[in-house]
């Protein structure tokens, strides 16, 4: 029962912290004033109308006797007392009935009490509280006439509920108000720390981030630049020690070259040729595959003209193009193209036929690439994406392939936050998904 109670309100509560603490100080507030305005009502409001309301008609039923039991001359002398010294004004009309039209308000505080206290002393009656603003208008059946009573509403309501419940309502919005503001300034520090976050996980450019707001948050501000900078650190030196290998490794490689055109045995020296040239290769796949992609700027370019420039360089008619025009997307325009021709130069190592689909669902840009070539086994998805994982021979890789161009493209995918997952193809095939988020 508790664990269903639970997840219901995790689905109810808002999940941002803002209107979490948010509703953790306005719920108090308003129980508070609806605390207030319900002990108000009942204890002083009510209860002091009942009583004005219980005065005003035992004034109301004193009159009557009077009237009823007094000659014409005190009925006057009796009547113009009350005009007077009670603010009321009375007068008697002859042969004249009760209104046969209901004016009473069932939902009005002050007609029901009123109904009430009437109903328990006086036998015909009939009010109305709308036709006058400021005045009642009563009227009592006597004898063969109506005694018709206008007094002042103050004398059966103490206050208005509308003046009560405005000066109730408007300091809990003004405290919401202020409290919004202070949350607000509370959860901005957050949410830089967290576009920061996000946009160094992507592989941006971060300007130095300056640490703010409550001394928690600023730890954790200071934490995270401490360790920005402790990977910018890394990266740094690691390309500046691929660079010295780089520079090492290729400086034998041409002496073993030049070396090789004074070998007379022109077998051999084909064999040792293409041999210096499969290690020349790996070399420089795996120092493009270890590069650093902070070296590159974000900027916003068409994907659609993007994916037709690459696909045209291959002149193969079997590639066909299914996308939308006109999608741009922010990122590393030369890792992006990096990466879909690796996996292109992989659908046409294996495959006849080709198939590109690229298109906008919501905040992300889908691409697919399927292929009618032998596919790759569902216990090897996640391998192939395993630096120099190489499956075996039944895809026919090349002698030249060290297992680098799937890790790279992964790499490439999910350093600008996207996904990339494998599957099988309608045509028999291999079907690459890409998801990028724009």
């Amino acid at each position: 029962m508790f664990y269903g109670l639970s997840r219901l309100l995790k689905k109810i509560l808002p999940k941002q912290l803002f209107y979490r603490a948010l509703l953790i100080v306005a719920i108090p507030i308003i129980i508070i004033q609806i605390t207030i305005l319900v002990v108000f009502l009942d204890s002083l409001w009510i209860k002091t109308n009942k009583g004005l309301t219980r005065a005003l008609v035992g004034e109301i039923e004193t009159l009557i006797d009077v009237y009823n039991n007094e000659n014409e001359y005190n009925k006057k002398k009796f009547i113009n007392l009350y005009n007077q010294n009670f603010n009321f004004s009375i007068r008697f009309i002859e042969n004249v009935e009760l209104p046969d039209i209901k004016v009473e308000r069932w939902f009005s505080p002050m007609d029901r009490n009123l109904r009430r206290e009437l109903k328990s002393k006086i036998n015909e009656y009939w009010f109305n509280t709308t036709s006058h603003q400021e005045v009642v208008d009563l009227r009592i059946k006597i004898n063969e006439g109506v005694l018709q009573i206008f007094f002042p509403k103050e004398r059966i309501e103490v206050s208005s509920i509308r003046i009560f419940a405005l000066w109730i309502t408007l300091p809990a919005i003004l405290l919401i108000a202020i409290a919004m503001i202070f949350l607000k300034n509370q959860t901005r520090p957050i949410i830089k720390l967290a576009e920061a976050s996000e946009r160094f996980g992507r592989g941006e450019d971060v300007e130095e981030y300056r640490p703010s707001g409550a001394l928690e948050i600023r730890k954790a501000g200071w934490e995270f630049d401490r360790m920005r900078k402790r990977i910018l650190r890394h990266l740094n030196q690691r390309s500046e020690m691929l660079s010295g290998i780089s520079h090492d490794l290729r400086t034998p490689l041409t002496r073993i070259k030049l070396q090789l055109a004074f070998i007379k045995d022109n077998d051999i020296s084909k064999k040792l040729s293409n041999d210096v040239d499969e290690m020349e290769k790996m070399l420089n796949e795996y120092l493009q595959f270890s590069k650093s992609n902070f070296s590159e700027k974000n900027e916003k370019f068409n994907l659609s003209d993007l994916i037709n420039s690459i696909v045209k360089k291959y002149e193969n008619q079997s590639i066909i193009i299914d996308q939308e025009n006109g999608n741009f997307f922010n990122g590393r325009k030369n890792l992006i193209k990096r990466c879909l021709n690796n996996l292109i130069d992989n659908a046409t190592n294996f495959a006849k036929n080709i198939k590109i689909k690229q298109q906008k669902i919501k905040r992300n840009i889908i691409i697919f690439i399927e292929d009618d070539g032998p596919g790759i086994p569902i216990s090897e998805y996640k391998n192939v994406f395993k630096p120099f994982y190489k499956i075996d021979k039944s895809r026919n890789q090349k002698k030249s392939s060290v297992g680098l161009g799937m890790s790279i493209a992964s790499d490439i995918i999910r350093s600008h936050g996207g996904n990339i997952e494998l599957g099988e193809s309608s045509m028999g095939g291999l079907k690459i998904k890409i998801v990028l988020p724009v």
